[in-house]
């Protein structure tokens, strides 16, 4: 079993910066290409790339709650028709600047991240305040202040964990979040890294983190255009990560005493778990074929070898394809009942796709081209979906009454 990848360093010292070329993608930054041609959405099955039987007039219910929909339907996805209701805008937050994640509070304080800004916003009661800059945040293409997680423990150890771009890695931080009077202001606390090493680049650094049913971190990572690091276990860019709120590979991963929980990954930008406690993440494809996959602990998710769900045995395929990253670039995840909602860059809408058991339906679009590239999508505690734009023009949150939860 591989130990602890040679990359992961406390101080953030070096990863290893060797280059291979594959032969059938493209390693540019998609979100900068030109559109390509009209999509056509392929969920699939576990077993190959059979695209699913699905109707549009058939999609799964968004209950807000536990899932009603019979698990394990062999690829096909049905219900009724809530993944094709469009969710309703509420009202929105103005004047951020290019925010990237959105997390909550357990008194329903909404804290957002800035990339290029490196600054933490706090949204009590409808008023902005700023919580300060992150130090050490050095932002530059795709990276800066990225993903936030809140602890499990936030009561207690009032923790708050960042994974943002430094001078020389990607790394992960846990900083304090306290007030000097119950209700007060929040205050930032010194930030202490807990993981450093991740490999850095202009584009593909990944980003997302989030605790998970386990109360570990999972962190998504991006291959940093470094085509050697994703199928290689004892290298951290492109996959994702298991580890404790210390930082330390998380007990009974995959590879041993090593952080890597799935690999071949090309830059992983949603995660979230069903109801049923299964973990499902967003990705960005090269010029083809965007993903939502399904994760399982030691999966090979097949980058740069392939893409999508091509069917090649010791490759996991997606259970989503978007043929044309121009139609979606999926980046935040949030799962709502029995719909996974991604925002899409690119693509500037909303997707809702169905889910039932580990099978996926067919992708519903929302507010096409209506509010420009969507960064992050994320359930707050009274139900709404604030959804984060990425347009620098500013920038806004807004909040959405998904079907089936008050004012839907």
């Amino acid at each position: 079993m591989p130990k602890r990848p040679a990359s992961v360093r406390r101080d953030g010292a070096g990863t290893r910066p060797g280059i291979r070329r594959a032969a059938v993608t493209m390693n540019r930054d998609k979100e900068r290409r030109r559109p390509g041609p009209a999509l056509l959405l392929r969920p699939v099955t576990a077993v190959g790339p059979v695209t699913a039987v699905v109707s549009l007039l058939a999609l799964v219910a968004c209950t807000g709650g536990g899932s009603s929909i019979p698990k394990g339907n062999a690829g096909q996805v049905t219900g009724s028709n809530s993944a094709g209701q469009e969710p309703r805008v509420l009202r929105t937050v103005e004047g951020l600047r290019l925010p990237w994640s959105t997390v909550f509070l357990p008194d329903g304080t909404a804290v957002i991240s800035e990339r290029d800004s490196g600054e933490l916003k706090a949204v009590r009661d409808g008023n902005t305040t700023a919580l300060g800059s992150v130090p050490g945040v050095v932002p530059g293409g795709e990276g800066g202040l990225l993903g936030l997680a809140v602890s499990p423990n936030f009561a207690s150890d009032r923790s708050l964990f960042a994974y943002f771009t430094a001078r020389s890695d990607n790394r992960i931080a846990r900083l304090t979040l306290t007030e000097r009077v119950p209700g007060g202001a929040l205050e930032l606390g010194t930030p202490e890294t807990i993981f450093a090493g991740i490999p850095k680049a202009s584009t593909h650094n990944g980003g997302r983190i989030r605790f998970g049913p386990d109360g570990n971190l999972y962190v998504g990572t991006g291959d940093s255009q470094r085509r050697d690091q994703p199928q290689d276990p004892s290298a951290l860019g492109g996959k994702i990560l298991r580890i404790t709120e210390k930082g330390e590979p998380a007990p009974g991963n995959p590879f041993g005493d090593n952080p890597v929980y799935s690999l071949g990954h090309r830059n992983v930008q949603g995660l979230d778990w069903d109801d049923a406690g299964r973990l499902w993440s967003s990705e960005f494809g090269p010029n083809v074929d965007d993903e939502l996959n399904l994760i399982q602990p030691g999966g090979n998710y097949g980058w740069p070898e392939v893409t999508g769900a091509p069917g090649r045995a010791g490759f996991i395929d997606a259970k989503v394809v978007w043929p044309s990253t121009a139609e979606s670039s999926p980046s935040g995840l949030e799962i709502v009942g029995s719909t996974a909602y991604l925002g899409a860059l690119r693509g500037q809408r909303l997707w809702a796709v169905p889910l039932a058991g580990e099978n996926a339906g067919n992708p519903v679009s929302h507010f096409t081209a209506r509010f420009g590239r969507i960064r992050d999508v994320s359930l707050a505690p009274d139900g709404t979906l604030w959804m984060l734009t990425n347009n620098q023009n500013p920038d806004s949150a807004l909040i959405l009454a998904p079907p089936g939860s008050p004012g839907g």
